[in-house]
């Protein structure tokens, strides 16, 4: 049930837009008579259980006294003796009558302490391993040697994905979605462990170093720009917890989000609600931006940062961009071709595999699938 109203207050944008109030006040009804029912069984064992024992307790005791009067009247017993039973008989009952008044107590904390526990033995699956060392301080070189890598046994993702990116290059990887190349990140960024092969940073296996020291000095953006609760300024942190404020402000300035978060009632200690609703897609995903940008890294992963943008802010931010990343090794995920044409080397992921790998005007000699691609984009837009 509350799984189910919080589901429904996250997408209610949705529910209103698509007229699904009274259907789902319907699920929701069901919902409700479904714990209703499950309540009333548990209310009426723990009434049911209760009485019993406290009948049987009774009876018990009732028999004893039968018992004793049929044994007083032929002198087999003293009443010290019948005395002395019956208090047994209450000490013995007492317990049992107790766990029967918290039973239903009980059967709930289980409930509980199975979801607990289930939670508690999910195994971890991405860790460090055994006689981890810490990752040196990061150049920026980056190798993928026959990398292959499957979310579950059924499909695989990536297959023998091999290439080389050199400290201080832009990387862009472009294809069709679904094609690999949010998975490319993430296996840069270890949140995942490979089938086979390697990754290399600077020669070094990233399996074998800790994870705090390896994304310690990588600045990561990706799809969803989560908004923590707090200030701005808080969330620009985030990722610098010792960064002063006019480092802070410097990080807002260079993504060009400086502008609208100053025109907010308290600036830069404006409080944002949960997951910064109180903004729009594309402030959110500014500020994720600068958050990313503060932590100064050696590499940076952008993966669709400028989606939400408009296109006078994006070219805006692209001029920050390009000092920002001069110097750092950087990964960019980009549907818009336009963002991605100066990029040290444009790779085509498709069907797992790295079909085609250049500079933009490289690509388009090679009259390939990236040609196909940024031609179909190029007719789109002036069609429009």
């Amino acid at each position: 049930m509350n799984a189910y109203i919080h589901e429904s207050i996250a997408g209610m944008k949705v529910t209103q837009a698509f007229v699904r109030e009274d259907f789902n006040m319907g699920v929701f009804q069901n919902v409700i008579q479904t714990v209703r029912d499950a309540w009333m069984r548990a209310v009426s064992i723990q009434f049911l259980v209760g009485p019993a024992a406290e009948n049987i307790s009774t009876w018990t005791t009732s028999f004893l006294y039968i018992c004793a009067v049929i044994w007083l009247s032929g002198a087999n017993i003293s009443i010290g003796v019948v005395i002395a039973f019956v208090g047994y008989i209450s000490r013995f009952w007492g317990p049992i009558n107790n766990i029967a008044g918290v039973y239903n107590n009980i059967v709930v904390n289980m409930a509980y302490l199975e979801r607990i526990f289930e939670t508690i033995d999910e195994p971890v699956v991405v860790r460090d391993a055994e006689n981890a060392s810490e990752m040196p301080i990061i150049k920026g070189e980056v190798v993928f040697d026959d990398v292959t890598f499957s979310y579950d046994e059924t499909a695989v993702i990536l297959k023998n994905v091999s290439f080389k990116a050199n400290a201080g290059d832009t990387i862009a990887l472009v294809g069709p979605t679904g094609a690999g190349k949010t998975t490319v990140v993430n296996l840069i960024s270890r949140f995942y462990n490979l089938d086979s092969g390697k990754v290399l940073i600077d020669g070094v296996d990233i399996s074998g170093v800790t994870l705090k020291s390896l994304r310690g000095q990588m600045g990561i953006m990706l799809q969803d720009s989560f908004i923590f609760s707090g200030t701005i300024m808080d969330n620009i942190r985030y990722s610098k917890l010792d960064a002063s404020d006019d480092e802070v402000i410097e990080a807002a300035k260079a993504v060009r989000a400086h502008e609208f978060i100053m025109q907010m009632e308290k600036g830069y200690q404006t409080e944002v609600n949960e997951r910064g609703s109180r903004l729009s897609v594309g402030q959110r995903q500014l500020i994720s931006f600068a958050r990313a940008l503060l932590a100064n890294p050696k590499i940076l992963i952008l993966d669709e940062a400028t989606s939400s943008i408009d296109t006078k802010t994006e070219m805006l931010l692209q001029e920050g961009l390009n000092k920002l990343l001069t110097g750092r090794t950087s990964f960019i995920i980009a549907h818009r071709l336009s963002t991605i044409k100066n990029a040290t080397c444009i790779m085509y992921i498709d069907k797992g595999r790295v079909l085609e790998s250049g500079t933009h005007d490289e690509l388009l000699e090679k009259k390939g699938a990236y040609n196909d691609l940024y031609q179909a984009q190029y007719t789109f837009l002036e069609a429009e």
